[in-house]
Formats: structure tokens, C-alpha cells, sequence
């Protein structure tokens, strides 16, 4: 019988015929049935005739009592599958239960016994003739269980019981049975290759398909069993199946109600990965094509974007929308959904980016949207009335269109009545009346409002799980309705309760980091406009969101877009120096500003931390490290890819490397010795920079301008400079910008008058007061070094050239700075200590000289004087070292990038180019290709000590991140060049080559022949801008500085 009750055939030969095989098996073919064609694999044996004297039957395979009952059953069945006579049915019924009850468990035929009742109970429940199928899949599930992995009879039960379950269910709409049934054509159909009878009755509308469709009707379930049959069904849609759209639909809302509850980011990224290729299955035409991609834009603008903060996700979403919303026309029955979903995402980037023209189409599109949603006819009214509140508002809070918020109030009062109190979406609505009452009561002061905030953000908290993304909305609607009481009342209490929910909100694990990171900035403005304690606190949270949002990026460049995107967070390292300086934590103020200043260069550089001391502690965590390290930095330049679903996957592949690397530096913090490997330096791990002389921090901060001396042994020192401003140094640095433009169109012998009065008023309002402790708090000796570390403004100010310009009675000139010291810049105290480090492995010296003097078309003009220079190096260079030249067309990106990480000193003579837009795409120009900040970067060159970089602008850092040193002679530090000399702005070549000869001849003085070493760069420098005074220029000769060692 082949499940249904059909006579396939009849045995067409006699007892002897058979016997005549012997105990040889043999084949029986029967004629085509659905499709199929059934055989027989058969041995005949001779077994004792049956003999009831002592009352027992035989324990033979062929029992003859079974065996007539057997047959006797299926003639039975096999007459009601012709005739529907039930008494065939009860007959049929009674001869397999006899035989049931007469073949015990043990039985090898016991699993037979079983299925063939079942089957007929089944088709007898099928034609309403018993009404008992519980009975019936108990009878399948025990045949299946004695049917393991790898039984031959194992696919007939599976399939035998997945009909039972579906006719339950076709019956009783029972989930559980639709579920277990696409469990089992899970395993069901691998096990029945293509041609066979059970694929033939499996696949189709009647078996596989009626399961998942069924499975697609379930109501969505967010739990783990839920999402689980999500992915089971998929499965049973292969590529090329028709359901298999509407299959990835399914997972992905699933996927969506959990990350709602949990804000898993992995959740949402395989749902727009599902969703990407649901829209790529559904053409041009297809009916359901607007709908996945509304869906698809819907997770890209409204819950990654917020998440993650990517731009590149809120164009995308905007564009799928548009779309979405040309395939649903006027008259289109889906249209008021597609207006909604356009308006919002507009909405959502005209509050990123404040294009006008976005905020009014949305507000137009959203009204739109209301009129095709009546009162009383549109189940969407209540969410359309909300989206258009949200966009009223917003233009409020930007533009204050004065009666945008009051209607924004009363559409969010009429969206709540619609809703029920048991609405999932009710919270939303909650909080979008809360945000808009706050705006009217800064306004108006009327205590009502305020009120009317606080309750209910109190009830959207009572009805969002602990967990649950949005809550991060009720404490930020909460701390701006206490500060908002506070501004008004004046009570202390108020300001308390607002920082506690700045806390919580900047502290809430499932919402994205840009919104934590948003909402902790306003803390700090909170905390530094009223003086709160908290605001140090708020600070490092700030730095430590930072951080984290930065790390989850998978290249470079994606790192310092994040960084960038947040308004004020340019200057959030020096204000929070700033803050650790007005509240007497001197070290705290070193720790936060290092923290927060060149975060780009100590995430990458965590990838290449020594893993010396590790080894020998741990031998397997380090090789484990060493291994993600490098994975990790080969998965960053992936991501980068215009494909966006390609871009998608390197992300998610990134994170994942993420958080086993972060596992694996978790369990080294718990070795001991270990426990801040890899954290944010302490100041006294910090203080090592300085070392070999004091290292000073210029901090030019909104709230105060200052340094801080780090000195070798003891607490830092703190340099108030109280008659200089930021704005002061904004205007400082415009006007050193215009100064030596002016100067480099004079005439050599000119007096650079502008440029004199500029760096007199640097000696005197900045370095005067530091020379002082310096001297006499200090005791630092003359000609010894000093490093520089400056940060925003100060970084586009010459402090070394600093000079007081003036002549004493016995006309000697006063001491400039860099009479009294041997000057030296760093990026961050962390760069200093790296290096040194590093000076530590003795190499063998190699030089290599590296020129283009003619670029090529379109890549600026010829350098005349960049060959003369070449040979004048290489002269002066001594014959010990390995000596190399590249010029002219063999000066090519691919030749210089293989130059620098063969050799340990290098010479550049080129042109160099700061990009502002993109720092990371800042170059020295070679021959055919640029050879790029970020080329440099991606090498690790740790036996590189130095590099003379005789090109412009090579020391010039980031306009968007002034806190962040990106620039080339900072990145070829963190390659591995110990000691750097760059300029920082355009160097006139036929001058430069007077600084390099001097500089060089000092570097490899006589009396130290063959000796290189490149700690010497900085006083080889200082003396060489002083003996070129008379052949160089001001402008010229203050352009060169030395970085590093």
C-alpha cells in the first residue's frame, strides 16, 4: 500500500516461480502510479505451517495469523478506497488493530502494524467517516520512533505524519500541528530525491506548500521557537520557489518585532539582508514589489540609520521609498502607506541634515497621506496622525513655525484616542505628545504641560519591557522635561532628576549609539551650563560611547564620518580636559584629552599592539589575538564597497571578528598583570612621554584656554593663560594663514612685519608664561627638549617659531623659544611612548631617497630643484647605509610604498597635498598614482626610524576633527617612523634644499662618522633653521618641524 490505499498490482506469478529464487533477492515492477513507478525488492523463504497444539504462535517474520489479518486489512481498505463503504472501513480498522495487538513492541514489524492502522484511521477521518485523528498521529509518531536517522522506511513516516498533522490542522487551524509539520519536511525532503513517489505526493500545494503557507498565516512570534519555524519554512523555499518571498518577508518581521524588543543589531542586519533579496525576487511588475520595498527602506531609514547612524542608509531608504510610492499612483489602494513611510524618512533627514526642501515635502506628503485615512474608515489614521505630529514638530524645533505646535499637540491627542490601551504602538504616541508638551512649555511655562510630560512618560515606561529600544525616549523626554522645570523653578531637585535620566538614556544597552551619544552631549551642556557635579561623568561616558559607535565601523574612513557627524564633538576631548582642570584633577584632564584626541590612530593601533609580555603569560591568548588582529584589519577595507548588500555582509562579518576579539581581550584582562591591557592609559603610564623632557598640552577649549606640563617625575602643572580666548585663537590662526600667504609673494629680503607681530603675540599671551614654569618651577635646562602637543586651534598655530622680537640694552636679541629649547611636536603622549618602544629593537640602517620633480599633467607644477636635492642627500648621507635613489618615472606610488617598508630612513622631495575634505586621502604625488595617507596607514613598518618629508603641507591635521592628528607625517609615525620632520604649509622648493642641506650635515656631523641616529633630528633641525637664517626666509624656515623621538 502506498500511503492512500491504491491497488498498485497484482503478483502475476505462481508459488513456485518464486520459490525458485531461493533466498536470492529479487525485483517486482508494478505499472506507474502519480508519476511514480513502484517496485518490490523481495525474498522468498519456506517457513513451519502453522500449528496451534500447544497454543502458540510462531515468533516468525511471516506469522501466518498476522499475516492473514494483514492481508485481509488491506483488501478491506482497498474496497473503501474504491466503494467509501464505512463498513470496509471498520473492517479494515479491525484487521490492523488485531494485527497491532498481536505484534508486540519489540516486533520487527511492530513500526508496519502501526502505519497501516494509522493510514486507515487517516483516510477514514479524511472522508468525515471517524471523527478521532488524535488517536491516529499517536500511531504515526510511534511508528516514526521506531524509524531512526538512516532507516530506509524513515521518509514514509515522516510523510505519513506530516498528512496527519495537515488534515489536523486543515481541520482545527492548530498551530502547533502546522508547525511540527514543517519540522518535518524539514528533514523529510533532502531524504526524497527528485523523481521518487514520496517527492511526487510531498511537493506541491497539497503537501509542502499547503505547510508553508499555512506556517505564513501564523500570527508573528518574536520568541526563539518563533523565529526558528521562521527559518524552517524558508528553508523549504529554496531559490526558485514562489513562496519564497513571502517566506523572507515572514523571518524578517519576526526578526524585526524581537530587535524592537532587544535592539540586537545582528537581527537587523539579517533582516534588511532578507528584505535586499525578497525585493531583488519580486521584478518589475509583481504585484507585492512596492510593499518589500517599503519594508526594506523602512529598516534602512527609520531603525539602522538610528541605530548606526550611517548616511549612506537614509539615502538608500528615501530612494526605495520614492519607488515604492511611483508603483502605488493616485487611486492605488496602498498609497496613503507609501506616503507615510516617504514623509517620515524625510523627515528623519531634514533633522540630519536640515535641507528645507525635505521638511516641506514631507509635511505635504503627510497630508496627503491623512486625507486618504478618514475618521472611521482607515485603520492607519491613528499612525498617520502621529507621523504628521512628528513632522510638525520638527519643523518646529527647527524653523519655529509658531502653529506647527499646537497642531502637532492635538494630531498626537487624536492619534492616542484611537489607539487602545493595549495598542504595541501606543508608547510611541506617548512620547511624541511628551516631546512636543516639553517644546510648549519652553514656551509658555505653563506647569501643566510639563506636568503632563513626566506622566506620561512615566506610562509609556509602564508598558515598555526593561529592554526595549524606546524606553531610551521616556528618559530623554524625562530629563528634558526636570531640566526644563529646573530652568524655571530653580529647584535643585529637578536638575538631580534630570541627570539621573540623562544617565539612564546615554546608559540604555539596546539603543543605537548615535542617540546615546546625542543625548549624553546634552548632558554635558546640562551639566557644564549649571555647574552639576555630574559633569565629568558625563564626559567619559560621552568618550566611551564614542568609542564603541567608532569601533563598529569596518574602515578608516566610515571611522572618521562617525566621528564627524556629531555637532560639537570636535571639541569634546579639550572641553573635558577643560572640566578636569576647573574641577583641580590634573591627571584626569591629561587621561580624558588623550583619550578623546587621535581616536583614529589608537583603534587602529590596538590591532598592533606587542604581544611580547603576552606570549610568555599566555602563549594561546596571544596567537588567538594576534589572529583576530590580522583578521580584523583584513576585513577593513571591505566594507567600503559600493555594493550595499556586499557592504552589508563585510559590516556584519566585521562585528562578529568585533566581539571575539573583545571576548578574547576580556579574558586577558583577567590574567594578572593584565587587567588594563588595551584600556584607556592611566597618567601614569601616560607620563612616560615625557621621559626625555617635559611634554606640553595646549588645551584651547570653549571654557578655558590652558596647558598642562606632563614633567618626568611628579603631578602635571597647570598653565592658565587667561588673556586668550578660543575665539582669540580662531582669529590668531586665520590671520597666520593670510600672514604667510602674504609672505611667500615678497621678496626674500623683505621684513615679514605681519608674520613678526603674529608670533610676538604667540611668545606673549601663550609661551611666556609656560617658558616661566619651565625655568623656574621646572628647572628645565636650556637646549634641552620639549615636546609640543597641541590640540584644536592650537594646532594651526606655529608655537615652536614663538619669538618676543625683541632687542635687550646691550643689543643682543632675546631668546626665542627655540634659543631656549630643542622643540619637538607629538600628536598624543601615547604616539611618544609607542615610539620609544619601538627604539628599542636594534636594526640595520638603509636610506632611501625618494623624488618627483615632474608629477605629470594636472598634478601641480614641476619641482626644479627635487633632483639637485636627491644628489645633495645622498651626498651627505654616510656611505655605511644602504643607499637608494628613486626618481623621475621610476618614483612611482607602487615603488615609493614598496621604498618605505623595505628601508629605515627615508627622504621625501615632492609635492604634498592636505585633502580637507578627506584627510585620509591626503598624498605625496608621485608619477602615475597618489600615494595616499591611507596607503601609509595600512602599512606596519616597525624597524622605520625616520623620514624627512620635503614636501607641503605634511603636518597640516583635520578641519572636521582638529582634535584628530590626521596627517602624513602623523601617519607615517604610526606606520612605524620613530622620528618625523614635515612642514605645515607650502614649502618653496629652491629655498627647502638650503634647510635640508643644513639639516643633513648636522644629522651626520664628522666627528660622528657612519653614526645614524634618529633622535638627533630635532636639535639637527633647530640648528639648522638657525644657520640658514640669513639664505631662507621667516615663512620658510618655520615651516619644518620634527614629530617623534
Amino acid at each position: 500500500m502506498l500511503g492512500s490505499g491504491e491497488v498498485i498490482g497484482k503478483l502475476q506469478m505462481s508459488w513456485d516461480e518464486v520459490l525458485d529464487h531461493g533466498d536470492k533477492s529479487f525485483d517486482l515492477s508494478f505499472p506507474p502510479v502519480h508519476g511514480a513507478h513502484p517496485s518490490l525488492t523481495l525474498t522468498a523463504a519456506v517457513v513451519q505451517a502453522c500449528n496451534d497444539q500447544d497454543g502458540m504462535l510462531p515468533n516468525s517474520l511471516v506469522d501466518c495469523e498476522m499475516t492473514r489479518h494483514t492481508d485481509a486489512g488491506h483488501a478491506q481498505f482497498a474496497e473503501y478506497v474504491a466503494s467509501e463503504t464505512v463498513s470496509h472501513l471498520n473492517a479494515a480498522v479491525e484487521n490492523f488493530q488485531l494485527v497491532l495487538d498481536q505484534c508486540p513492541a519489540s516486533h520487527p514489524d511492530h513500526a508496519a502494524a502501526l502505519t497501516n492502522l494509522a493510514w486507515a484511521r487517516l483516510l477514514g477521518y479524511v472522508r468525515n467517516d471517524l471523527q478521532d485523528i488524535d488517536t491516529t498521529i499517536s500511531l504515526f509518531r510511534d511508528a516514526l520512533a521506531l524509524r531512526p536517522q538512516r532507516h530506509p522506511d524513515r521518509p514514509f513516516s515522516l510523510y505519513s505524519l506530516t498528512e496527519a498533522l495537515t488534515w489536523h490542522h486543515n481541520e482545527k487551524s492548530t498551530a502547533a500541528d502546522i508547525r511540527e509539520a514543517a519540522q518535518l519536511y524539514l528533514e523529510l525532503l533532502p531524504l526524497c530525491p527528485e523523481g521518487t513517489y514520496i517527492r511526487s505526493i510531498a511537493s506541491g500545494k497539497n503537501g509542502v506548500d499547503y505547510v508553508i503557507v499555512g506556517c505564513n498565516s501564523l500570527p508573528t512570534d518574536a520568541s526563539d521557537e518563533g523565529i526558528c519555524l521562521r527559518r524552517v519554512v524558508l528553508e523549504l523555499c529554496p531559490l526558485g520557489h514562489q513562496l519564497r518571498p513571502r517566506a523572507l518577508d515572514e523571518l524578517s518581521r519576526a526578526l524585526e518585532s524581537r530587535f524592537t524588543q532587544s535592539g540586537n543589531i545582528d537581527d537587523l542586519d539579517e533582516i534588511i539582508q532578507f528584505l535586499r533579496e525578497a525585493v531583488s525576487l519580486c521584478p518589475e511588475g509583481h504585484t507585492d514589489r512596492a510593499v518589500y520595498l517599503d519594508n526594506l527602506a523602512i529598516l534602512l531609514g527609520s531603525c539602522r540609520f538610528r541605530h548606526q547612524g550611517n548616511p549612506n542608509d537614509l539615502d538608500e531608504a528615501i530612494y526605495l521609498h520614492e519607488e515604492a510610492l511611483r508603483l502605488h499612483p493616485v487611486g492605488h489602494e496602498s498609497r496613503d502607506s507609501s506616503l507615510r513611510s516617504l514623509g517620515f524618512a524625510l523627515v528623519t533627514r531634514f533633522n540630519n541634515r536640515g535641507a528645507i526642501d525635505d521638511i516641506t515635502r514631507a509635511i505635504s506628503l503627510l497630508r496627503e497621506a491623512l486625507t486618504l485615512c478618514p475618521p472611521g474608515h482607515c485603520p492607519h489614521r491613528d499612525v498617520t496622525l502621529n507621523n504628521l505630529a512628528t513632522a510638525l514638530k520638527t519643523r518646529y524645533d527647527k524653523l519655529n513655525v509658531s502653529d506647527d505646535l499646537n497642531e502637532a499637540i492635538d494630531l498626537c491627542r487624536e492619534s492616542l484616542r484611537l489607539k487602545g490601551l493595549d495598542d504595541p504602538e501606543r508608547h510611541v504616541t506617548l512620547l511624541n505628545l511628551s516631546g512636543a508638551l516639553c517644546s510648549r512649555f519652553t514656551d509658555t511655562r505653563q506647569n501643566e504641560d510639563i506636568e503632563d510630560v513626566i506622566d506620561l512618560c512615566q506610562k509609556s515606561l509602564d508598558i515598555l519591557p526593561s529592554l526595549h529600544p524606546d524606553r531610551f525616549l521616556s528618559y530623554m523626554w524625562l530629563a528634558e522635561a526636570y531640566l526644563s522645570r529646573y530652568r524655571v523653578q530653580l529647584n535643585p531637585s529637578n536638575l538631580s532628576l534630570a541627570v539621573e535620566n540623562f544617565r539612564l538614556a546615554s546608559g540604555h544597552p539596546t539603543q543605537g549609539f548615535p542617540y546615546r551619544i546625542q543625548i549624553a552631549l546634552n548632558w554635558v551642556v546640562a551639566a557644564e551650563s549649571y555647574q552639576h557635579d555630574s559633569a565629568l561623568e558625563a564626559y567619559q561616558v560621552c568618550l566611551e560611547l564614542f568609542d564603541n559607535h567608532v569601533m563598529t565601523r569596518s574602515s578608516i574612513i566610515a571611522r572618521r564620518e562617525a566621528a564627524s557627524a556629531f555637532r560639537g564633538a570636535q571639541s569634546f576631548p579639550v572641553d573635558a580636559a577643560s572640566c578636569a582642570i576647573r574641577r583641580g584633577n590634573l591627571p584626569r584632564a591629561v587621561e580624558l584629552m588623550e583619550q578623546g584626541r587621535g581616536q583614529q590612530w589608537s583603534l587602529v593601533s590596538r590591532l598592533r599592539t606587542p604581544l611580547e609580555d603576552l606570549e610568555s603569560t599566555s602563549p594561546e591568548l596571544a596567537r588567538k589575538v594576534s589572529e583576530l588582529n590580522k583578521c580584523l584589519a583584513g576585513a577593513q577595507g571591505s566594507a567600503g564597497s559600493t555594493d550595499r548588500a556586499a557592504a552589508d555582509r563585510a559590516a556584519t562579518k566585521y562585528r562578529a571578528l568585533t566581539r571575539q576579539w573583545e571576548s578574547a581581550v576580556a579574558e586577558i584582562r583577567n590574567l594578572p598583570g593584565f587587567s588594563r591591557f588595551l584600556l584607556p592609559p592611566a597618567y601614569e603610564d601616560l607620563q612616560a612621554a615625557a621621559r626625555h623632557g617635559p611634554v606640553i598640552i595646549f588645551i584651547a577649549s570653549q571654557y578655558s584656554c590652558g596647558a598642562i606640563i606632563v614633567s618626568t617625575s611628579g603631578e602635571p602643572h597647570h598653565v592658565p593663560l587667561p588673556s586668550i580666548t578660543l575665539a582669540d585663537l580662531m582669529i590668531l590662526k586665520d590671520r597666520f594663514t593670510r600672514a604667510i600667504r602674504h609672505a611667500s609673494r615678497m621678496n626674500p629680503a623683505e621684513t615679514r612685519t605681519d608674520l613678526i607681530v603674529l608670533l610676538r603675540t604667540i611668545w606673549d599671551e601663550v609661551m611666556l608664561p609656560i617658558v616661566d614654569v619651565l625655568e623656574n618651577v621646572l628647572k628645565v635646562q636650556r637646549r634641552s627638549r620639549i615636546w609640543l602637543c597641541p590640540t584644536a586651534a592650537f594646532t594651526s598655530i606655529p608655537l615652536h617659531a614663538a619669538n618676543p622680537f625683541l632687542t635687550k640694552a646691550d643689543r643682543s636679541k632675546e631668546p626665542c623659544l627655540e634659543d631656549l629649547y630643542i622643540c619637538s611636536y607629538t600628536p598624543t603622549l601615547s604616539a611618544l611612548v609607542r615610539s620609544r618602544q619601538l627604539m628599542k629593537k636594534r636594526v640595520h640602517h638603509s636610506f632611501v631617497a625618494i623624488g618627483q620633480g615632474q608629477p605629470g599633467a594636472g598634478k601641480g607644477k614641476a619641482l626644479l630643484a627635487v633632483d639637485s636635492e636627491l644628489a645633495l642627500v645622498r651626498e651627505l648621507v654616510p656611505a655605511t647605509a644602504n643607499r637608494t635613489t628613486i626618481s623621475g618615472d621610476a618614483a612611482t606610488r607602487a615603488e615609493a610604498l614598496e621604498a618605505l617598508e623595505a628601508n629605515t630612513w627615508v627622504h621625501l622631495a615632492c609635492h604634498g597635498k592636505q585633502d580637507p575634505a578627506q584627510p585620509y586621502h591626503s598624498h605625496f604625488v608621485m608619477r602615475d598614482e597618489h600615494l595616499t595617507l591611507l596607503d601609509i596607514m595600512e602599512r606596519d613598518i616597525p624597524h622605520a626610524e625616520f623620514a624627512f618629508l620635503s614636501a607641503c603641507h605634511t603636518a597640516v591635521g583635520d578641519k572636521e576633527t582638529p582634535d584628530e592628528v590626521i596627517h602624513l607625517a602623523a601617519g607615517l609615525q604610526f606606520s612605524g617612523f620613530k622620528s618625523v620632520v614635515g612642514t605645515l604649509w607650502e614649502v618653496d622648493d629652491s629655498v627647502a634644499k638650503h634647510v635640508v642641506e643644513a639639516f643633513y650635515k648636522y644629522m651626520f656631523h664628522p666627528k660622528e662618522a657612519g653614526v645614524m641616529d634618529c633622535t638627533k633630528a630635532a636639535w639637527a633641525l633647530n640648528c639648522a633653521t638657525h644657520s640658514v637664517k640669513t639664505k631662507v626666509p621667516l615663512e620658510q624656515r618655520m615651516v619644518f618641524i620634527h614629530i617623534g623621538v
